[in-house]
């Protein structure tokens, strides 16, 4: 894609050219998130920004070795003990 300026209105406003968006995926309502790195602004898709926190979780979850039976049991245990001390009645009625 070819460069395109923009001008910052008084109120620190810009029109994104319709080939930007249409580049981007976006249109009127969708979100960016903007990001300046070494005096360079980045913008992205919100969607974008989210996969790539998923991504990111993905890749550190894998560097972890624990296993996803071990996350999901560890889960449980934590879950089970907190509804112990929010509601011992029930947990000892349901035997938790």
């Amino acid at each position: 894609m070819e460069e395109e300026s923009v001008t910052i209105r008084a109120r620190r406003q810009m029109t994104l050219p319709r080939k930007v968006c249409e580049a981007l995926g976006i249109g009127p309502g969708d979100r960016l998130v903007l990001e300046v790195s070494d005096g360079v602004l980045i913008a992205r898709p919100r969607q974008a920004a989210a996969l790539d926190a998923l991504r990111e979780l993905q890749r550190a979850f894998a560097d972890s070795g624990v296993t996803e039976k071990e996350l999901l049991e560890s889960g449980r245990q934590i879950r089970d003990e907190l509804f112990r001390e929010k509601y011992p009645e029930l947990a000892r009625k349901h035997g938790i």
